[in-house]
């Protein structure tokens, strides 16, 4: 059993809560002003961005907060919010907090039972829906639940009267908001509030370090979801440490726009500690619109999984070989890996000289090709945080030799996301970084990951049983995943326990690192291994429907379909270079000796992918038995 762990670097005090990292950053922009960055940027109907200062912010806040306090919002209360990421998002939870209560993050993909279960198991009688669309979806909820719950809009009227949006700010909506929504109206109704600014603040400051901040579900990969408890603690300790340790990331002048949802624990611890740091933020809920988001923006750095560097290459490749260039780019691509793995081996202390003509090309392309690569991602963006699934060990080497650095994290919702991240000064490419400030990673005797630390949450809501069987006797939280320590303390993440796939043969095999290999390839979408219990391992495999009209037109094969792909044989045979590519790592009994292509996409919609995109096995297994059983017929 081997452990590592990073000693806390600011140990906060009991009453201390997350709204105060938001108060203690207006204090210091009040203090000097010179330092002051916006808070958050709105994006108006015309695409142009709209800045928000945190003293206009926090007085939103406050005014939001007296309307729920007159709505029956108390200390303790569960409110729930159920919306893609956006800025009102932000704007309401921390009005929910500022009124002493907690929220319950609900994916905007989820279905009336999942709703249901959410509101039933939580106690939430406030729900705030992105649309009426979402309000409708919490109607059908309510109606299963049998109880009184006021459901309030982001974008239109539902439920709240009482007069013009804008009326007791001269006509004026605030940036952000839908004129005539539930949201605008509840800002109109706080400002004419006779709930004093006393009673707020007396609110704001009623939960502790230890108090409930946050129940956050679990997305459901197996059985029903499980309400996380985090504390005020457990995102404001994150906060104020991971800060300092990742200080080139996050700092006064760094921008970031946020895209992944929020409901998901990694997208809001982050955007505490860019609360916290003095980090711009804006939101981009729109996928289709995220790469113009981005060139308008113009972050400093990104956080996103894998999936979304992966398109980006793809889509670079895609544009090169239009234009004839698809040569120079895959030379342009081998010379950014081998610069960076250079630098990867300089830092284990085991580097020589980089060639004359590798950093001679290296340059060449810095001005000709890499720019255009980081243009996309809005041209300013020095690094991007990957965290959810694995990193491909090449992908991270393109990026960063390209100028964009890659840094690997691992968490889970249970441990508020960052429980390790790799440093821009201080990385290994292939690991997922060495624990963040108070974490203690230890690896036990069946190499399962086990954490302790501030980021730790208190147990899952209600569920005392399950609470007990996610800890050891001495308090490490069992991950459920595989992993082993470096000696300088660096975490790999090798697998799965529950994913393990035991051959007939009795070959354990941990499909992660394959399927990530083979994932990797421009035309594939998704991959999931199978073979528990079978004579060898086997691949389903789906193609990336947007890349393959470009992949199949280079090739002369305009048309082509994701139906007469799936037995074309150029299409066959670049999947097959896919598997020989990746079997290549691993030993004979490992590899993947068949493959059969899916004509259909694995998807949230299909059911098939969690809302932060992590493939749901089991459904997977179930919805393709007639595929697997042809697999070991043939």
């Amino acid at each position: 059993m081997r452990e590592a762990r990073t000693d806390l670097l600011v140990e906060l005090p009991k009453s201390y809560n997350t709204t105060q990292l938001l108060i203690d950053r207006m204090n210091r922009e009040n203090a000097d002003p010179d330092s002051a960055s916006p808070l958050y940027a709105v994006k108006d109907s015309s695409g142009r961005w709209t800045e928000i200062s945190t003293p206009r912010y926090v007085a939103l806040v406050r005014r939001l907060a007296k309307s729920l306090i007159d709505r029956g919002v108390e200390p303790g209360s569960m409110v729930a919010i159920m919306s893609r990421t956006r800025y009102e998002w932000a704007l309401v939870e921390q009005a929910v907090w500022f009124a002493g209560a907690v929220s319950v993050p609900v994916y905007e993909t989820s279905s009336a039972v999942q709703v249901e279960w959410i509101l039933r198991d939580s106690g939430a009688r406030h729900v705030f829906a992105e649309s009426a669309e979402r309000a409708a979806v919490v109607e059908d909820a309510v109606e299963k639940l049998g109880e009184d719950v006021q459901i309030f809009c982001f974008d239109a009227a539902h439920s709240v009267g009482g007069g013009a949006a804008g009326e007791a700010t001269g006509g004026v909506v605030p940036a952000g908001l839908t004129a005539g929504s539930d949201l605008a109206l509840l800002l109109a109704a706080g400002a004419r509030s006779r709930v004093s600014d006393a009673q707020v603040e007396d609110a704001r400051t009623s939960a502790g370090y230890s108090d409930t901040a946050t129940l956050v579900y679990t997305s459901g990969t197996t059985g029903r979801a499980k309400g996380c408890v985090m504390t005020h603690g457990n995102f404001a300790g994150v906060a104020v440490n991971l800060v300092p340790h990742m200080r080139e990331v996050v700092h006064g002048r760094s921008r970031t726009l946020m895209f992944l949802p929020l409901a998901h624990v990694l997208a809001r611890a982050v955007q505490q500690c860019c609360v916290h740091s003095g980090t711009t933020v804006a939101h981009g809920p729109d996928v289709a619109d995220l790469m113009g988001d981005l060139a308008g923006f113009k972050p400093t750095f990104l956080l996103a999984v894998p999936r979304i560097f992966e398109k980006v290459r793809a889509g670079a490749l895609s544009k090169a070989e239009e234009s004839g260039r698809g040569r120079l780019f895959a030379r342009a691509e081998r010379i950014a890996i081998e610069v960076s793995r250079h630098r990867d081996a300089v830092g284990r202390g085991a580097g020589t000289r980089l060639p004359l003509s590798v950093r001679a090309q290296h340059a060449f392309f810095d001005r000709v090709l890499y720019p255009k690569l980081r243009a996309v991602l809005g041209g300013e963006a020095k690094f991007a945080i990957s965290g959810a699934s694995e990193l491909g060990e090449d992908l991270a080497h393109f990026f960063r030799g390209a100028g964009v650095q890659l840094l690997e994290g691992y968490g889970l919702t249970e441990s508020t996301a960052p429980a390790t991240v790799n440093q821009p000064d201080y990385v290994r490419v292939g690991s997922v970084g060495f624990p963040t400030p108070g974490t203690t990673v230890r690896i036990a005797d069946d190499s399962e990951v086990q954490l302790r630390g501030v980021g730790v949450f208190a147990g899952y809501h209600g569920n005392g049983e399950a609470t007990a069987a996610a800890f050891t006797e001495d308090g490490f939280f069992a991950t459920g995943d595989l992993g082993e320590l470096d000696e300088d303390g660096f975490l790999t993440i090798t697998g799965r326990k529950k994913d393990l796939i035991v051959t007939a043969g009795g070959k354990n095999v941990s499909p992660g690192p394959l399927e990530e290999l083979i994932r990797a390839w421009r035309i594939v979408d998704q991959v999931v291994l199978v073979g528990d219990q079978r004579p060898f391992v086997a691949a389903l495999v789906t193609l990336d429907t947007g890349e393959l009209p470009q992949w199949a037109a280079a090739r002369g094969l305009e048309g082509l379909d994701v139906a007469r792909a799936a037995g074309h044989p150029e299409v066959l045979s670049e999947i097959q270079a896919a598997v020989d590519a990746a079997n290549k790592t691993v030993s004979h009994a490992e590899g993947v000796k068949k493959f059969t292509i899916v004509d259909r996409e694995f998807t949230e919609a299909s059911g098939h992918l969690t809302p932060s995109m992590k493939l749901k096995r089991a459904a997977v297994v179930e919805t393709c038995a007639g595929e697997i059983e042809e697999l070991y017929r043939r």
